[in-house]
């Protein structure tokens, strides 16, 4: 899984949102750039283009722009912030890897973790140094299906992760395809150099929709990808937010 994802350093898309729960369905058009291992930017985008809300996470602080209430949140980059915006409690490096289509592991022992073959997938289950448990989905691509194990591709179908017998989220990834590779930033004007992308030659294969659900708390989020693009150029300050003028900041200390 690792060796599948390893040239995809970062990636951005346009996308669809779908949330169901307590405030009723949500549905929006969405931006995001994700980086590894925890840097990701959502802007949320009316259907006339317009911004209505941003979040980033830089690894360390967590921003939360909400333009129709003029607030700006800063915090903690972890899961309880992050599901201000996604409603899913998932720590900002598990977003990012779910996204880009791996599955974060959680720490374990030596072990303390398990595959098995059924029904024609791989399935890992994990006990964690924590009290949780993990159980993933691998399931080696079609083109590779006949090959050692080895040397197969595979696509993360499925993660689920609970603790202490309450099932914290699940995850279900469907609808793999290739990946664009970004090509440079080129200089409408002529005068700086071209920018290169962030990472090597990538074309690894993303999920179209991820699935991501809390059981216990009946909150449910769709994303489908429109078109990603692997690798794309850096930009300065895209994980960082500026408060705009009229905006009211506030602090948003919410701890895991």
């Amino acid at each position: 899984m690792r060796a599948t994802y390893a040239c995809s350093r970062a990636l951005t898309s346009e996308a669809k949102i779908d949330y169901f729960g307590e405030a009723g369905r949500i549905r929006t058009d969405l931006l995001y750039r994700v980086e590894v291992p925890s840097r990701l930017r959502f802007d949320v985008v009316s259907k006339f283009g317009a911004t209505l809300s941003t979040l980033t996470a830089d690894g360390r602080e967590f921003s939360l722009l909400d333009l129709r209430a003029h607030q700006l949140l800063h915090g903690p980059a972890n899961a309880c912030n992050l599901a201000r915006f996604t409603h899913v409690p998932v720590p900002p490096t598990a977003l990012v890897q779910l996204l880009r289509g791996e599955a974060p592991v959680l720490v374990h022992s030596e072990g303390a973790a398990s595959i098995a073959w059924e029904s024609g997938k791989y399935v890992v289950r994990i006990d964690s140094t924590r009290g949780a448990r993990e159980e993933i989905h691998l399931a080696p691509s079609p083109a590779d299906f006949s090959k050692p194990f080895s040397q197969q591709n595979v696509r993360v179908t499925y993660v689920g992760v609970s603790q202490l017998g309450v099932e914290l989220y699940r995850a279900e990834l469907v609808g793999h395809k290739p990946s664009k590779m970004a090509l440079p930033r080129v200089d409408p004007d002529g005068i700086d150099p071209p920018e290169p992308p962030s990472g090597p030659e990538c074309r690894a294969e993303v999920p179209g929709r991820v699935h991501l659900e809390v059981p216990d708390g009946n909150q449910d989020v769709i994303l489908e990808n429109l078109e990603v693009i692997q690798n794309p150029p850096a930009v300065a300050g895209v994980f960082q937010i500026e408060a705009p003028s009229g905006v009211v900041v506030r602090s948003s200390p919410c701890a895991d």
